[in-house]
């Protein structure tokens, strides 16, 4: 049995963008796809019915906070996480690396693990490959994801040799450590920073180990975006043209219509539902701050060309006063209509994959979004 299996639909003539699809045990997905982030089991604001009905096919759920809240032990019990969060479409969830060298200024790495501090109570914990998989086989998502180190941007070129090495050793632990690929898909993570040798060191380590996916980690960590494109460029080549890939972390319409381009397949960030939070939404036009007084008397929805319910039923104005009196309904509102932007931009770009157009897309889209003006805003 294969938990998770690429089918490869066409290749665009034009950009040489993939359109596929991920079976996995809770169903298939369209790639390429972007995956709302449900950290605590939970996309913020939003119920899994809601995400249904803007057409999420798949989302993500953070193993490192499901381990300290509630507990893995507890999610198991309950059935694991499909069961705990009303969820029947497939999950995917990252290994906690990323948290545990984001949120803890004390750490220490070792060849074990890694020792750290709870960035709640500050308490002493310890993770390591095998406690990655451990935690995430409990969880029972279909797509897990490697353990693996996430090396601070920029970082030398000898210190991420060593890290690439540290992170191959740790993948072949994970793989020994998943006590379910019946059911579950690993995925491994390619590393390297910007530097070209070691993306393709880190990637034929992790291709000779036969992982059923591929992830691309290390960017968008505040690199510009030309240098993330450019390890794209040198790093996808060297990944199965018969397995999913995977870009971590990178939620702006640009970069997700520029990684596409670049052989990428999956993508995922909390760059929609956070800045949602902060009245920012996206729109057909560029970025939109709701909660600016500018939109006090504007009646319109918050996107003339979006067909999303908040946009068929809410004005700029009301969603403002929300948003301004800190409701959560306002919250909701943005949250909805930013998911279901991104969502739709994606099923935008797999239609003009089928039509081998997407370069063509890719230039209408800037344009209408302002991406091709000076000094234009993105996210």
């Amino acid at each position: 049995m294969v938990a998770i299996r690429y089918e490869h639909i066409k290749t665009c003539r034009q950009s040489g963008a993939r359109l596929g699809k991920v079976h996995t045990p809770h169903g298939t997905f369209e790639t390429p796809i972007f995956m709302p982030v449900g950290t605590l089991a939970t996309v913020k604001t939003m119920s899994p019915e809601e995400l249904k009905e803007i057409g999420s096919q798949i989302i993500l759920s953070n193993t490192y906070h499901l381990w300290l809240r509630p507990g893995h032990d507890i999610v198991k019990e309950a059935g694991g996480l499909h069961k705990f969060m009303n969820w029947d479409r497939p999950i995917l969830t990252d290994s906690g690396g990323f948290q545990v060298f984001s949120l803890s200024a004390l750490r220490k790495i070792e060849e074990e693990g890694v020792h750290f501090r709870n960035h709640l109570s500050g308490e002493k914990l310890f993770l390591s490959p095998e406690g990655a998989m451990e935690i995430q086989n409990a969880l029972g998502s279909d797509i897990m994801m490697a353990f693996d180190e996430c090396p601070p941007y920029p970082a030398t070129y000898e210190y991420m040799l060593k890290s690439v090495e540290r992170t191959s050793r740790w993948a072949e632990r994970c793989l020994e450590g998943h006590k379910r690929p019946e059911d579950q898909g690993l995925f491994g993570i390619v590393q390297g920073g910007e530097y070209e040798d070691l993306r393709k060191k880190s990637a034929e380590d992790l291709v000779s180990l036969d992982f059923p996916g591929y992830a691309v980690g290390g960017l968008s960590v505040g690199e510009p975006k030309d240098v993330m494109n450019r390890v794209l460029e040198f790093t996808t080549p060297h990944l199965p043209h018969d397995k999913p890939r995977y870009l971590m972390g990178v939620g702006s319409p640009d970069a997700l219509i520029d990684g596409t381009i670049r052989g990428i397949d999956m993508f995922d960030c909390v760059l929609p539902t956070r800045i949602a939070r902060n009245g920012t939404c996206m729109t057909s036009s560029g970025r939109l701050v709701v909660r600016n007084a500018k939109y006090a008397k504007d009646y319109r929805p918050l996107d003339e060309k979006c067909d999303c319910h908040v946009c068929k039923n809410y004005t700029r104005a009301y969603i403002r006063h929300l948003v301004k009196c800190d409701e959560t309904f306002g919250f909701r509102l943005t949250s909805y209509h930013n998911l279901y932007f991104l969502l739709k931009l994606m099923e935008q770009v797999r239609e003009a994959i089928r039509q081998d157009r997407l370069l063509d897309f890719k230039e209408e889209f800037f344009e209408m979004y302002g991406l091709n003006k000076p000094n234009a805003k993105n996210f």
